[in-house]
C-alpha cells in the first residue's frame, strides 16, 4: 500500500472519525495525525498512500482486557505472541491484566518485572493494569503503582483461579476502593459472588448446561450489588469487566441514573455465542462468567446499543491446550477462558451487521471507549492530535477461522470453522504498517506515546 516515510497522506474512500464515516485524507507527521482533510486535497511534498476502495480505515482498536501471562506462565501466552495476534486483528493498543503472570502486578517490583519482560518484544503499544489484593488493599502499594502509570486496579470478588492473586472480601473491597478514590484512580472488578457459587451444584463432566447452572445469574447480580454499594460508600470510580448476565442490566441502569461512576464492558463471545449451541464436552467454550442463552445475548446487544454497556473487549484469557481438558471434556476441571484477541473485531462485526449496527458504532465500542476507560491519551480515534494508529478493514470480505492461522501461542478457539465477516488487511502503528518488527511502546496512564522514531 505504498512506501513509508515520517510524513505522509492516507486517502480513503471510507474512514471512520468521531463524527462518523466519511471519505477523507489523513495527514500524518512524526507518527501522529495532523489533520483529517477532504479526500482530494493535494498531498504536497509528502508520500501518499491510497487505501483500497473495498476497505475502511478504522482507528486502531484498543483492547483493555488482555491476559498476556508473561513472565511466569509464558507457555500460556507471551508479549511477542499476544501482540502479534493483536496486530493481526487490527488492535494497536492492549492493556495487560495483572494476574496469571508470576509475579502478579500488585506492587512496584512486579510492575517493573512485567515491563522488563515486555520491553523490545511488543508489536503494538502496551499499557498495564495493577492488581488489588488483600495484601495491598490498605493503599500504599496501590498509590505507588498509580504513580508509576498503571491505568487502574483489577480485583476479583471470588477465587481468581491462581493462588498468587487472591480475592477481596467486602471489607477488603471497601478498603481498596477508599484508597483508590483518594488519588482518583479506577477499580475494575470481576464480580461473581462466591457464596452463591458455593451454594450451587459444582460442575463436573461434559455437560455445558450443568456448568452454566453452577454459575447462575444471581452470582453476578449479587456481586454487582455489593460493588455498587462500595462505589456509593467510597465515591471510587469503578468498571465492571466482562458482563455476562443481562439480569444485571436493571441495577446498572439504576446506578447510572443515580449518578454513580460505573462503566461496563462485555466481550465478543457473549455477543456471538449462546449456551444452546455449545456442545457437551466442548471446553473451548468455557469462560467465567459463562456464555448464557441466546435471549440473554440479545439483551446485551440492546444494552450496548442503548449505551448502558460502554465497550467491547476480548478478555483474551489463553492457556495451554492441556489445561482446557479437551481430551476429557470436563467443564469442572478445564481452565476458564477464551483466547480471541486476533478475532474480536470480525466476531463482533459479524454479529453487529446482523443487527444493523455501523462501523462508527463499532469503533466507539472497540477503540474510543476502551481508550477513554484506560486513560490512554491519543488513542482510539482518527482525529487531529491522535496517534496515527489504523486498521485497514475489508468489512464485506469473509473468511473461515482456521486455528492454524491464529498467532497467539496456543490456538485453541471456540470459533474454529466459523465463517466470519470482516478481514483486517493491514494494521498501522504510529504512522507505519506493522510488519512483524517489535516497535510497540510501553505506555503510562495519561501520557502520550513516545515519539514515533
Amino acid at each position: 500500500m505504498g512506501r513509508v516515510t515520517d510524513d505522509l497522506l492516507l486517502r480513503a474512500r471510507r474512514l471512520v472519525t468521531p463524527a462518523g464515516e466519511r471519505s477523507g485524507a489523513v495527514r500524518v507527521s512524526d507518527g501522529r495525525i495532523v489533520a483529517v482533510e477532504d479526500i482530494d486535497v493535494p498531498s504536497g511534498r509528502v508520500a501518499e498512500v491510497r487505501i483500497d476502495d473495498d476497505c475502511v480505515l478504522l482507528p486502531g482498536l484498543v483492547d483493555s482486557h488482555v491476559h498476556v501471562n508473561e513472565p511466569g506462565r509464558t507457555e500460556w501466552e507471551g508479549f511477542a505472541s499476544a501482540t502479534a495476534a493483536a496486530a493481526a486483528g487490527g488492535i494497536t493498543t492492549l492493556v495487560d491484566m495483572p494476574l496469571n503472570s508470576i509475579p502478579a502486578t500488585v506492587d512496584l517490583p512486579s510492575l517493573r518485572a512485567k515491563q522488563q519482560a515486555a520491553a523490545g518484544r511488543v508489536q503494538v503499544d502496551v499499557a498495564f493494569w495493577g492488581g488489588a489484593v488483600p495484601a495491598n488493599c490498605a493503599g500504599a502499594e496501590l498509590r505507588e503503582l498509580h504513580q508509576a502509570g498503571v491505568v487502574g486496579f483489577k480485583c476479583f470478588l471470588l477465587d481468581s483461579g491462581v493462588p498468587e492473586f487472591p480475592p477481596l472480601d467486602r471489607a477488603g473491597l471497601r478498603s481498596a476502593m477508599a484508597a483508590i478514590a483518594g488519588f482518583d484512580g479506577l477499580l475494575i472488578a470481576h464480580a461473581e459472588d462466591p457464596a452463591v457459587i458455593a451454594r450451587s451444584a459444582q460442575p463436573a463432566g461434559p455437560s455445558y448446561q450443568a456448568f452454566v447452572a453452577s454459575r447462575p445469574d444471581s452470582a453476578e447480580t449479587d456481586a454487582i450489588g455489593w460493588l455498587l454499594d462500595a462505589v456509593r460508600d467510597t465515591g471510587c470510580r469503578a468498571h465492571l469487566v466482562h458482563l455476562s448476565s443481562a439480569a444485571a442490566l436493571p441495577q446498572l441502569a439504576a446506578a447510572r441514573a443515580e449518578g454513580l461512576p460505573i462503566t461496563v464492558e462485555t466481550c465478543p463471545h457473549y455477543l456471538s455465542l449462546a449456551a444452546e449451541q455449545v456442545p457437551d464436552g466442548a471446553t473451548q467454550f468455557k469462560c467465567c462468567p459463562p456464555i448464557r442463552s441466546s435471549g440473554n445475548r440479545e439483551l446485551l446487544w440492546q444494552a450496548l446499543a442503548d449505551g448502558l454497556i460502554d465497550c467491547v473487549v476480548s478478555d483474551h484469557s489463553p492457556c495451554t491446550a492441556e489445561l482446557k481438558r479437551l481430551d476429557t471434556g470436563d467443564f469442572g476441571t478445564a481452565w476458564g477462558g477464551i483466547a480471541s484477541v486476533q478475532l474480536s473485531l470480525p466476531v463482533t462485526w459479524t454479529e453487529a451487521v446482523r443487527r444493523g449496527h455501523s462501523l462508527a458504532e463499532l469503533a466507539g465500542w472497540m477503540a474510543a471507549a476502551p481508550a477513554r476507560l484506560a486513560g490512554l491519551t491519543g488513542k482510539g480515534a482518527i482525529a487531529a492530535g491522535y496517534d496515527a494508529d489504523f486498521a485497514v478493514f475489508a468489512p464485506d470480505e469473509t473468511f473461515t477461522v482456521d486455528p492454524a492461522r491464529l498467532l497467539h501461542r496456543n490456538p485453541v478457539t471456540p470459533y474454529a470453522g466459523v465463517r466470519l465477516r470482516g478481514v483486517v488487511r493491514q494494521t498501522w502503528l504510529a504512522g507505519r504498517p506493522i510488519d512483524g518488527v517489535p516497535r510497540g511502546a510501553l505506555l503510562r496512564r495519561g501520557e502520550r506515546r513516545p515519539g514515533a522514531r
